[in-house]
C-alpha cells in the first residue's frame, strides 16, 4: 500500500541559525579566572610567607634559647627541668595570622564580600585589642624583668652571706635534704612581685568585672602581709633561738661526762638509743619552740586559726612542769629498777641461788640455765632481778600518772600491779611446793622400803598438786572452781583407797569382829 502522496513533499519549517558571541563572554570570564588566579597566587604567597615568618621566628628563639631561660627563671633551678615551648607557641601563632590576613586579601580579590566581612570585622576588632594585649605585655614583661632581677638579688646576697652554712650544718639530724634557705627566700620574693603585677596586668586586658574578686584576695593578702611578715619574723627568731639552746644545753651535758653516765644505764648510741645529751638539748629546744609557735599565731590576728591553736599549745605549756616531772620519776624509776635489780642478781648468785631448779627436783633446766652456750635463757637470780625492776618500774608509773593527774592510767597501773604481785605470789608458793615435793619424795626413798618409789612419786604429784591449787587461787584463777576441784580431786582419792582398804582386808576385817564379839560374851 502506497501513500496518496510522497513523503519529500511534505514541507519541514527551518530552525534558525545560532550564533554565540565568544568576544563578550571572553571579556565577562576573564576578570573571573584572573580574580581566581590571583586569590590563588595570594594564598600561595601567603602561605610561604606564613611558613618562612615562622621559621624565622621560631629560629631566632631558639638560638636565643628563650625556652630554656624563661623555664630555668620561672623554675628557679639550674638544671632538671623541663623546657617550655614558647618558640614552638610564637612560631604557630605567626604562622596563622598570616595565614589569615592572605585568607583575607584572596576573599577580598575574589570579591566575596558575604564571606570576607565577618572575617574581616573579627580581625579588625582583634587588631583592635593589640594595644591592650601589647600594654599587658609590656607589664607583665616588668613584671618579670624585676621578680627575676629581686630574685637573683636575694639569691646572691644570701649566699654571700653564707646563710644556708650558718643556718644549717649538714651533720645536724634536722637540717633538710636538698633544700636551701636562700633559694626559698628568694623564690618567694619572685612569686610575690609576679602576683602584685596580676591585677595590674588583668586591668590593662580591661577585664574589670572578671577581676574584682582576684583584686579584692591581693587586696586582703597586702592587708595582712604585715601581720605574715610578724608571725613569720617570730617564728624564725623563736627558732634560731631554739636552735642555739639545744646546741648550748647538748654541749654542756656532753662536756659534764653524763652521756658515759647515760650510756651505763642503756643510753648508748651503739645500742640505737640516743645519747643523754641529745635528749637533753630536745626537751630544750621544743620547750622554746613552744611558746614560739604560740606567738606566731597571735601575730597573725586571725582568731579562727590563732584561738583554738594557741588555746591547745597554752595548755601544753602549762602541763610541762607535770609532764617534765612524771618524765623524771620514770627515768628514776628506771635507773634504780635497773641498779636494784643488778644488785638482787649479784647478791643472789653470791649465795648460791642459781642453784634453785636442783632444789626443786628440775635439775636439767638447772643444766641449762648454767650452760654457757645458751646465752638466751637468763639464770634464776636475773629473773629475780627482772622481777624486781618491773616491780619498781610499775610503782614509778604509778607515781607519774598522779602527777599528771590521770586517774584512769593509774588505776590502770594499780591493777597491773596487783596481778603482777598476784602472779609472783603464786611462783613463789608453787616453787616451795615443788621444793617441799622433792624434799617429801627424797624421805620416801630414803626408807629403803619395797614400796618406796611407789610412794615417793605418790607424794611428790600429791604436794605438787596440793601446791598448784594453791597457786592459782593465789593468782586468782578461777578460786572457787580450783577449790571445788581440789576437794574432788582428794575426796575421790580418800573413798577409792577406802574402797580399796575395805574390799582387800575384808577376811581380815571379819575376823577380828569375831574376836572382839566373843571377848564381849565372855566377859557376859
Amino acid at each position: 500500500m502506497h501513500p496518496p502522496f510522497p513523503l519529500s513533499a511534505v514541507a519541514t519549517p527551518a530552525s534558525p541559525p545560532v550564533s554565540v558571541d565568544l568576544t563578550a563572554l571572553g571579556a565577562e570570564a576573564l576578570p573571573v579566572v584572573l580574580n581566581l588566579l590571583g586569590a590563588l597566587a595570594i594564598l600561595l604567597l601567603g602561605w610561604l610567607v606564613a611558613g618562612v615568618a615562622a621559621k624565622i621566628c621560631r629560629t631566632v628563639l631558639r638560638r636565643l634559647a628563650v625556652d630554656e631561660r624563661l623555664s630555668r627563671t620561672l623554675s628557679g633551678r639550674g638544671e632538671g627541668i623541663k623546657p617550655l615551648r614558647l618558640s614552638r607557641w610564637l612560631s604557630t601563632a605567626v604562622f596563622w595570622i598570616v595565614i589569615v590576613l592572605a585568607l583575607l586579601a584572596a576573599l577580598d580579590t575574589l570579591d566575596l564580600r558575604s564571606v570576607s566581612e565577618p572575617v574581616s570585622e573579627l580581625v579588625n576588632q582583634i587588631f583592635a585589642y593589640l594595644p591592650k594585649l601589647l600594654s599587658a605585655a609590656i607589664l607583665a614583661t616588668v613584671a618579670f624583668v624585676l621578680a627575676t632581677l629581686a630574685r637573683s638579688i636575694v639569691r646572691s646576697s644570701t649566699a654571700n652571706l653564707g646563710l644556708d652554712e650558718k643556718l644549717f650544718d649538714s651533720k645536724e639530724d634536722d637540717a633538710p635534704a636538698g633544700m636551701l634557705i636562700g633559694e626559698t627566700v628568694a623564690n618567694l620574693v619572685f612569686w610575690l612581685i609576679i602576683l602584685f603585677f596580676v591585677p595590674l596586668v588583668l586591668g590593662a586586658l580591661n577585664l574589670g568585672a572578671q577581676i574584682t574578686p582576684v583584686v579584692g584576695l591581693f587586696e586582703d593578702l597586702i592587708g595582712a602581709l604585715p601581720q605574715l611578715v610578724k608571725a613569720l619574723a617570730i617564728a624564725v627568731i623563736g627558732w634560731l633561738i631554739a636552735k642555739t639552746m639545744r646546741g648550748v644545753v647538748s654541749n654542756l651535758v656532753a662536756a659534764s661526762g653524763l652521756d658515759k653516765a647515760g650510756a651505763d644505764f642503756g643510753l648508748n648510741p651503739d645500742k640505737g638509743n640516743q645519747r643523754l645529751s641529745w635528749i637533753a638539748g630536745t626537751l630544750v629546744y621544743v620547750v622554746v619552740l613552744i611558746p614560739t609557735a604560740t606567738a606566731a599565731l597571735d601575730a597573725l590576728e586571725i582568731p579562727a586559726l590563732s584561738g583554738p591553736a594557741t588555746a591547745m599549745l597554752a595548755q601544753v605549756l602549762v602541763s610541762l612542769p607535770q609532764i617534765f616531772t612524771a618524765l623524771l620519776i620514770v627515768a628514776v624509776g628506771i635507773l634504780v629498777g635497773r641498779f636494784v635489780a643488778g644488785l638482787v642478781d649479784r647478791v643472789l648468785a653470791g649465795v648460791g641461788f642459781n642453784r634453785l631448779f636442783q632444789w626443786i627436783g628440775l635439775p636439767e633446766y638447772g643444766k641449762a640455765a648454767n650452760a654457757e652456750a645458751n646465752d638466751s635463757m637468763r639464770s634464776p637470780s636475773e629473773l629475780v632481778g627482772v622481777v624486781a625492776f618491773l616491780a619498781i618500774l610499775l610503782f614509778s608509773c604509778i607515781a607519774a600518772s598522779n602527777v599528771l593527774a590521770l586517774p584512769a592510767l593509774t588505776d590502770v597501773f594499780r591493777v597491773m600491779l596487783l596481778v603482777f604481785s598476784q602472779i609472783m605470789a603464786g611462783l613463789v608458793v608453787f616453787a616451795i611446793g615443788l621444793y617441799l615435793a622433792n624434799l617429801a619424795s627424797q624421805v620416801v626413798v630414803a626408807s629403803s622400803g619395797p614400796l618406796a618409789p611407789m610412794l615417793s612419786t605418790i607424794t611428790r604429784l600429791a604436794i605438787i598438786a596440793f601446791a598448784g591449787a594453791m597457786a592459782l587461787q593465789q593468782i586468782g584463777v578461777a578460786p572457787m572452781i580450783v577449790s571445788i576441784a581440789f576437794g574432788l580431786l582428794f575426796g575421790s582419792i580418800a573413798v577409792a583407797v577406802a574402797v580399796a582398804f575395805g574390799l582387800g582386808g575384808k577376811e581380815v576385817a571379819s575376823e577380828q569382829l569375831r574376836e572382839w564379839i566373843s571377848s564381849i560374851k565372855t566377859l557376859k
